[in-house]
């Protein structure tokens, strides 16, 4: 007692070891550039996009399911019962965070004046909204179902010990919208996929606005990305080539931006590939048979799917990652012009322009099935297909469930090949966990957010 009655007051509020203030830490563009390589860094993590990000959108959804030989992991997204003390749910919740203070540590920093510094900040404020997008799809309910409902806390400076309160969902966007329109007129430079860029981040921000339900806004950005960013759309005979390919693009094919693995920066036997991979990796998540049932004989993306498996025998395997067994993983596509066209055909349609929207549509899904002449229907049966054509196009890059979530459809899995035993195979859209709740270690370490907990849990 006479030792703790003795110790200072500053002893309490010590910065973390090894932290600096930002002015101390980032005194040139070469100590920016290794901060934001570090954001880079943590979005491979099997936390982000090294695997829980692109998994879970298909998971939740109707695309993928766990095979009952499994690793026992990810089991609670596909029986829908994770709990406030769900490690994978934690994980993620802090992880993206963590990015967030690294970014804010570069756009905070107080450098201005070249090129390279303003491409940085650029690449930054990118990040930074990327991974407030994610944080509130996965924790707050989607835009267009309830814009005031609670969203997640913004955290804008470098501060380890901030204890903010969760805002709504539209200040959220707000300060997503905010974040990339900063970042747009400062991104100059083309380094290869796996940095942000300027269309890259355009990209982003037509996804944001169609999440928003902001079609005006998604359709123009689209176009803006289709006509003036360079980028081609994938070629059927470019299918294979494409997803077998481990290496960042420099060529302005398709990819817009993607996390990259290598060598040394990878998540090993923790990856998205290695989940599915059925030679020497857990093989846990297989592709649901409804979904090969979308594609016909001479769609080239079925090919991506296997149709059997050496442990599992006749299922239906994921294909899209090729590259588990090698040392240079995989690299995860986060944006792409085909998903560009997609959201101009869906923005197209919303703001009744059904023929730019057939337009949209077509250009990807007659690049992908060499006999199919194209799309031809109007009012709810053209949304549907393109919500259908997003989800053959999109397979296995964790979008299936959002799509569902922002125009509040139930989730329906069809039990088909004996896929969905045991589980729910209807989620309805009150059901409580179509978001996750927030940590329980975050409740506990921030009386703000204490009595903000999603409802049900």
């Amino acid at each position: 007692m006479f030792m703790l009655a003795s110790c200072k007051k500053s002893f309490l509020n010590r910065e973390p070891y090894g932290a600096l203030p930002t002015d101390q830490s980032i005194t040139n563009a070469a100590d920016m550039r290794t901060a934001l390589n570090g954001v880079y860094s943590t979005l491979r993590s099997p936390n982000l996009f090294g695997r829980t990000i692109s998994l879970v959108g298909d998971l939740l959804a109707d695309n993928v399911y766990i095979s009952t030989t499994n690793s026992n992991r990810y089991l609670q997204f596909f029986q829908v019962n994770y709990v406030i003390t769900d490690n994978d749910i934690t994980d993620l919740w802090q992880t993206a965070y963590n990015a967030i203070l690294d970014a804010n540590n570069v756009i905070n920093s107080t450098l201005t004046g070249t090129e390279d510094i303003d491409q940085y900040r650029g690449e930054a404020l990118s990040l930074r909204a990327l991974m407030y997008f994610e944080l509130v799809k996965f924790f707050a309910k989607p835009y267009t179902v309830d814009p005031n409902a609670l969203g997640v806390p913004l955290v804008l400076t470098y501060d380890p010990f901030v204890k903010p309160n969760r805002l709504r969902v539209s200040e959220v966007y707000t300060q997503i919208e905010k974040d990339l329109k900063q970042a747009i007129p400062l991104l100059n430079m083309d380094r290869s996929s796996g940095y942000f860029t300027k269309y890259a981040a355009k990209a982003l921000l037509a996804r944001m606005y169609l999440f928003k339900g902001d079609w005006a806004n998604a359709l123009a950005t689209a176009e803006d990305v289709i006509n003036n960013s360079g980028y081609s759309l994938l070629a059927l005979n470019q299918v294979p080539g494409y997803w077998g390919s481990n290496t960042p693009r420099t060529d302005n094919l398709e990819t817009l931006f993607e996390v990259v693995f290598d060598l040394v920066g990878n998540a090993g036997n923790n990856s998205l590939a290695y989940f599915y991979d059925q030679n020497g990796g857990y093989g846990d998540a297989l592709a649901a048979q409804a979904l090969y049932n979308t594609y016909t004989a001479t769609d080239v993306r079925r090919s991506l799917i296997l149709t059997s498996s050496p442990t599992r025998g006749n299922v239906k395997v994921v294909n899209k990652y090729p590259n588990s067994s090698q040392p240079d993983k995989d690299e995860v596509k986060i944006l792409r012009m085909s998903e560009v066209f997609l959201i101009a055909a869906e923005a197209a349609f919303q703001t009744n322009n059904e023929t730019l929207a057939l337009t949209y549509l077509n250009a990807v899904a007659t690049k992908r099935d060499p006999s199919f002449t194209g799309y031809s229907s109007t009012g709810a049966n053209l949304l549907n297909d393109i919500l259908l054509e997003r989800r053959k196009e999109l397979a296995f890059e964790g979008h299936r469930y959002w799509d569902l979530a922002r125009y509040n459809r139930d989730v329906v899995r069809v039990n088909l090949s004996g896929n969905y035993i045991g589980v729910p195979l209807v989620i309805t859209t009150t059901n409580f966990r179509r978001i996750l709740p927030i940590p329980q270690s975050e409740v506990d370490a921030n009386p703000n957010i204490r009595n903000q907990q999603n409802p049900g849990y």
